[in-house]
C-alpha cells in the first residue's frame, strides 16, 4: 500500500474516537482528495482508449480490470452504501441522470463482470462524464460526512436494509457479487468509513496504477 496514503488512513482510523471524531472526519475528506487528485492525474498519462485496456486480463486481484471499471466500481460501490443504505435517499447516479451521461449500460458495481466483458463495458463509458460522476459522488459524500455525529458511527443495518437495496437492482444477483449486500450490512457505520469510503479507494486506486504502469504510461 502507499506510504502515505496508508499513514493518512491509520491516523483517521486512530481519530475515529469521541474526543477526536470532528479531526477523523476531516483527515478522512483529506485522504479522500488526495486519492481524487490521483485518479485525475491519469486524465493527463492516458488517451481514451488507454481507460479500457486490461493487460492483465488472466490475473488475479483488482489490477485484473481496467482504468474505467476500476473508477465505476469505486464510484458505484460508494454512492450505494452513502445513499442507499445509509441515508435511505437516491443515488447520485440516478439524482444526476449520470448512467446516460456516462453512457454506462448498468446500474450495478460492475462485480459480476469479467475478462472482456470488462473491455467491452468500459469501451462504452465516456470517460469525462464518467469523472463527473466520480466528482459529484465524492462531493456528495464529503457533505454528508460533515453533518455526521460520534453516534451514527455506532448505527447498523437490519435485514429490511438488505432488501432496499436487492428492491433497487444496483448489485447484481450474480454470486461474485451478491455478497456485498451482507457484507456491508454485517458493518456499522464506524465500519463502511474504513471500508469502502477509504481503504476501497486505496486498493482499486494502486491496482489502476499498476495497470498505467504496464501501459508504460
Amino acid at each position: 500500500m502507499n506510504k502515505e496514503w496508508s499513514k493518512q488512513n491509520k491516523a483517521m482510523q486512530a481519530l475515529l474516537k469521541k474526543a477526536t471524531f470532528r479531526q477523523a472526519i476531516e483527515a478522512l475528506i483529506e485522504l479522500r482528495k488526495s486519492l481524487m487528485e490521483e485518479m485525475q492525474s491519469w486524465r493527463g498519462k492516458l488517451s481514451e482508449a488507454d481507460f479500457s485496456e486490461i493487460p492483465f486480463i488472466n490475473a488475479e486481484g483488482y489490477h485484473s480490470k481496467t482504468v474505467a471499471y476500476s473508477i465505476w466500481h469505486i464510484m458505484r460501490i460508494e454512492d450505494i452504501v452513502v445513499n442507499t443504505l445509509i441515508r435511505r435517499r437516491e443515488e447520485v447516479l440516478f439524482a444526476g441522470d449520470h448512467q446516460r451521461k456516462t453512457g454506462s449500460p448498468i446500474i450495478t458495481t460492475g462485480n459480476e463482470l469479467v475478462k472482456e466483458q470488462i473491455a467491452a463495458f468500459s469501451r462504452e463509458l465516456d470517460i469525462a462524464a464518467l469523472y463527473e460522476y466520480a466528482e459529484a459522488v465524492r462531493e456528495d459524500t464529503d457533505r454528508w460526512l460533515r453533518t455526521m455525529n460520534y453516534e451514527d458511527l455506532k448505527r447498523r443495518f437490519p435485514e429490511e436494509d438488505k432488501e432496499r437495496i436487492r428492491a433497487l437492482h444496483v448489485v447484481s444477483a450474480d454470486e461474485s457479487a451478491a455478497w456485498l449486500i451482507g457484507y456491508w450490512c454485517g458493518k456499522d457505520v464506524a465500519g463502511l468509513l474504513k471500508m469502502p469510503l477509504s481503504r476501497h479507494w486505496i486498493m482499486h486506486i494502486e491496482a489502476a496504477g499498476r495497470i498505467i504502469g504496464r501501459l508504460g504510461k
